[in-house]
Formats: C-alpha cells, sequence, structure tokens
C-alpha cells in the first residue's frame, strides 16, 4: 500500500491530478485516457458507418450485444485467472495490445457483417484487461481510498473519451466525410496507450498472506454479496449501449460533426463528476450514491424517449453524464466491501464485471429489437424501467446484507 492516502489533505481540484494517489493507479489512468482517445475517435461515427454499410438498428443492437457478451464472459474469467497467477500485468498489456491492433482494420472494412466481428474483437481485448486492472488499482491504495482510485482512473478514461471526438471532428473539418482516415489515425494513440502501460505498471508485491485461498481463486461469493450483483444485473439489463443516444440524436439532425462535438461534451461532463464523487463515496458510503445515480438514469432514459428537438438532447447528454460520474466508482467500490477478504480482488471484481455485461449483452440486443419493432420511445422507456427495478432490489439488498468489514 501507498503511504499517499489522504485525499481529504489536497485542495478540491487536487482530485482531478489523482492528488494522494500512488503511481499505479496514475500510469492506469493514463493509459486508460489514451485508449480513449483513439476508441472515442471511432465511437460516435460507428453507427453511422455501420447504416452506410446496409446496417440499421436491429444490427447495431446484435453489434453491441455480442460484443458485451464476449466482454462480460472474459471479464468474470480473467479476474479470477489472475487471482490464480498471482500477476494482473499480463492480461492488462495483452488487452490494450489486441485493441491497438485492432483499429488500422477498421479502415479497410467493406460489409456491416466485418465491423460486427472486428467491435467482437476488440471487445475480447477489453474482456481480458477490464478486471485485472480494477484489482491493480484495488492493490495500490487501501480500502478507505478505493471509489476516490476507481472514479480518478474512470475520469481520465472520460476525459481520453472527450478529446478523441474532437481529434475526430478536427480531421473531419480539414477532410470533410474521410470517416475512414479517422479510423486509421485512432492507431496512434492506441498504441501509446500499450506502451505507457508496458513502461510503467507493474504488478503489486502480495502483501497479504490472510488471503491465500482468494489469491488462488478459490472461494464462493459471499453471500451478502449474491443480491447486489443480481441488482446490478438486473440494472443492466436496460443499459443499452450509448451507441443508442447518438443514433437518437442523428434522427434528430444532429451532423456528423456534431455528434462528434456532443460525444466530446458529454464525455467532459463525466470526468468533471468523477473524482469527487469517488472522494464523495468514501465519505459517506457507497450505496446510496449508487441508487441516487440510478435514478438519474431513470429520469435521462425518459427524457430520451420523448424528446422531439436537437436542444433537448444535449441537455438530456449532460443530465446523463452525472449517472456515469456518481457510480461508476462507487459500485466498484461497494462490491469490494462486501466481497471482504473473503475473495480475491480479481474475482469479486470479476464476478461484478460479469453480471452487469451479462445485463448489458441482452439489453443492446432488446434494445435494438424494440426500438425497429415499435419505436425509440418503447425502447427508452423499457430501459428506464429496468433501472427502477434495480434501485429497488439494490435498496433492499440494504436490509439483508450487512456491511463486511473493510479489507486491511
Amino acid at each position: 500500500m501507498t503511504s499517499e492516502s489522504k485525499p481529504e489533505s489536497s485542495p478540491y481540484f487536487g482530485a482531478y491530478l489523482g492528488a494522494g494517489l500512488p503511481r499505479t493507479v496514475k500510469a492506469l489512468g493514463l493509459t486508460s485516457f489514451l485508449q480513449d482517445v483513439a476508441s472515442e475517435m471511432v465511437y460516435p461515427l460507428l453507427p453511422a458507418f455501420l447504416l452506410a454499410l446496409g446496417g440499421g438498428p436491429a444490427m447495431l443492437g446484435a453489434m453491441e450485444s455480442i460484443s458485451e457478451g464476449v466482454n462480460a464472459a472474459l471479464k468474470g474469467a480473467a479476474g479470477r485467472w489472475s487471482d490464480r497467477l498471482g500477476r494482473r500485468k499480463p492480461f492488462v498489456s495483452v488487452g490494450y495490445g489486441l485493441s491497438a491492433a485492432a483499429r488500422p482494420v477498421l479502415a479497410i472494412l467493406t460489409a456491416g457483417w466485418q465491423v460486427v466481428a472486428l467491435r467482437a474483437a476488440d471487445r475480447v481485448a477489453k474482456g481480458l484487461r477490464t478486471a485485472p486492472r480494477d484489482a491493480l488499482i484495488a492493490e495500490a491504495v487501501p480500502a478507505e481510498q478505493r471509489a476516490y482510485a476507481f472514479s480518478f482512473h474512470q475520469g481520465l478514461d472520460h476525459l481520453g473519451a472527450a478529446v478523441g471526438p474532437l481529434l475526430a471532428a478536427l480531421i473531419l473539418f480539414f477532410v470533410p466525410g474521410r470517416v475512414r482516415l479517422v479510423f486509421a489515425l485512432a492507431t496512434v494513440p492506441a498504441f501509446l496507450g500499450w506502451l505507457t502501460v508496458q513502461l510503467t505498471t507493474h504488478d503489486a508485491p502480495r502483501t497479504r498472506p490472510a488471503e491465500p485461498r482468494a489469491a488462488k481463486g478459490g472461494g464462493s461469493l459471499p453471500r451478502r454479496l449474491r443480491l447486489p450483483l443480481v441488482a446490478f444485473l438486473l440494472f443492466s439489463l436496460g443499459n443499452a449501449s450509448d451507441a443508442f443516444l447518438l443514433l437518437r440524436a442523428a434522427q434528430l439532425g444532429v451532423s456528423a460533426l456534431g455528434l462528434a462535438l456532443l460525444w466530446s461534451g458529454f464525455h467532459v461532463i463525466k470526468w468533471l463528476a468523477s473524482a469527487p464523487a469517488g472522494r464523495l463515496a468514501d465519505r459517506q458510503g457507497p450505496r446510496q450514491q449508487i441508487l441516487f445515480g440510478w435514478a438519474i438514469y431513470a429520469a435521462s432514459y425518459v427524457g430520451f424517449a420523448w424528446v422531439t428537438s436537437a436542444p433537448a438532447v444535449v441537455a438530456l447528454f449532460a443530465l446523463y453524464a452525472l449517472y456515469y460520474g456518481l457510480t461508476e466508482g462507487a459500485e466498484r467500490a461497494l462490491v469490494l466491501r462486501l466481497a471482504g477478504t473473503e475473495l480475491g480482488a480479481g474475482s469479486s471484481l470479476g464476478a461484478f464485471h460479469l453480471s452487469t455485461g451479462l445485463g448489458a449483452f441482452v439489453a443492446s440486443l432488446l434494445f435494438g429489437l424494440v426500438w425497429q419493432t415499435w419505436s425509440p420511445a418503447a425502447a427508452f422507456s423499457l430501459g428506464a424501467v429496468f433501472a427502477v427495478l434495480g434501485a429497488g432490489l439494490l435498496a433492499f439488498a440494504s436490509g439483508k446484507s450487512s456491511a463486511a468489514p473493510e479489507p486491511a
């Protein structure tokens, strides 16, 4: 553990610089920043690119569903494998490396099914790295600082996601319509992200001899964790890919350049909310903050169901961004708190990512089918219902699950 464990002593804006956090967390944050610059140069343009190759809402839903299914399965397995091996970095390194290798391939695809296949391959890479990376972060900080560490990392991820669309917009401004060129140039930050993790990140020394069974990946889920994981699964059944938000904006007349700028601003708000929200969750407890974030999610989806103008879409994107800042670090911190010392960090975080990923696997396919069969309003309304049901179950679990003692 690092001795830098007093974020309260730093100025408020120090949270955005990782004040009090160790080098490992900052390095992984920089890696995620660069990787998301690459990803988000591509992502806001992908739905329209798929449509241009003959796809539609159903194919978009199938693409995101298949991708999330592959991602979820590997997240759960990779976390447990990293516990058994006692090493995290190989999974993180290979995951970022595969993502970097996939970027230039997108520029030469000519059919919708090829886009679906490449998107699935990219999610394989993400699945390999996510839980082991989160375990690296958890092991680098004390328990009372975890929500802040996770939120700082996610904040840099979002900042990269803000920069990526701006770079894409800049390229499209000078060479209008050259979407494939944007895809090819996204290789550069992706490679730099992989290089960063190679040069700066190392596995944490094993300093907890009290957890040999967990470190080997043994043990079952603690009972107090099971119902909250079901709540996460239920919520995620309505948590369809954000690609549908971009498709909704495009339907209401937002141009390709406008989509890139909208997506950038969306991630700026997520970045601004993340680190301060993580500190707040560490101080006041993560569960209530998660419930508040899920309520914002439900309200946003109701808005997307009935919105009729581009300016209203912009306002809804801003509201929806707050959900991410409030919940991402808090969710991981709550899972680790409930898991206690009975399960390795990789296994417990892998179980969390598996439950949310399985829900997302169904969510995007269901959302796309409901959109195409009935209407966008029906699809977004269904997502809001699942969010309310998930929040209700998590609130119920508060009375059923006693808080676990914090790991040392």
